[in-house]
C-alpha cells in the first residue's frame, strides 16, 4: 500500500483543498445525504497524473462541512492571503492565493450544479516555485448522487475505484477512521 499512498492521500487532498474554500462562504450548499459517485481526472504540468478515478462516498448533509474539521478551515484562513468567493445563480467561483509548505498556490475553483443531484468542479492552481517539479495542477471532479446509503455506512465512508494495484476489481475501501489515521501520520 505504500507505493499507492500517495495517489489515496491526493484523492482526499484534493477533496479537501477544492471543497474546503467554498465551506469558507456563508451561503455554501452542502451535498444531499445519500450515497454520491465522484469521479477525477488530474494533471499536472499538462500531464495526467490520475484518472479517470471514481468514488463513492456516503454523505450526511448535516455533517457535510466539506473541511472535515473546523480547524481545517482556520488553517486555510491563516495560510491564505486571498480567498475571494463569488456565487451566481448555481456557480461558485474561488479565487485564492494560498501558502503550502514553502510553496504559493495560486488556483481558480468554479464549482457548478446544485450539489443536491450533481456538480462539477473544475480547479486550476500555479505553485510558485514549483512544487515537487510541478508549476501547475488541474483537475476536474464530477458528484451525482446515486440515492441513499448502502447498509452499514456511515458519513465519509468510500470506495474508489481505478487505482492501480488494488488488486481484483481495482476498488479500496475506506472509512473516516482510516483518513484520520492516514492525516495525522503523514502531519495534515
Amino acid at each position: 500500500m505504500r507505493t499507492h499512498t500517495p495517489a489515496l492521500l491526493l484523492v482526499a487532498g484534493l477533496g479537501t483543498v477544492f471543497f474546503a474554500p467554498a465551506g469558507l462562504a456563508a451561503d455554501a450548499p452542502m451535498r444531499k445525504s445519500g450515497l454520491w459517485e465522484i469521479r477525477t481526472e488530474t494533471t499536472a504540468g499538462g500531464q495526467k497524473m490520475s484518472g479517470p478515478m471514481a468514488m463513492q462516498m456516503c454523505i450526511e448533509q448535516g455533517k457535510d462541512d466539506m473541511t472535515a474539521d473546523p480547524k481545517d478551515a482556520q488553517d486555510m484562513r491563516k495560510r491564505c492571503s486571498k480567498m475571494d468567493v463569488q456565487r451566481t445563480g448555481n456557480t461558485m467561483t474561488i479565487d485564492s492565493v494560498c501558502a503550502m509548505d514553502g510553496h504559493t498556490a495560486t488556483g481558480r475553483t468554479v464549482i457548478t450544479g446544485n450539489l443536491t443531484t450533481d456538480y462539477r468542479m473544475e480547479n486550476a492552481t500555479r505553485f510558485d516555485p514549483p512544487m515537487h517539479g510541478m508549476r501547475t495542477m488541474s483537475s476536474t471532479m464530477t458528484g451525482k448522487w446515486l440515492g441513499p446509503c448502502k447498509s452499514g455506512q456511515k458519513h465519509g465512508s468510500m470506495t474508489m475505484s481505478g487505482m492501480p494495484g488494488t488488486g481484483s476489481g481495482g476498488e479500496f475501501r475506506m472509512d473516516p477512521e482510516m483518513m484520520k489515521r492516514m492525516q495525522q501520520q503523514y502531519g495534515r
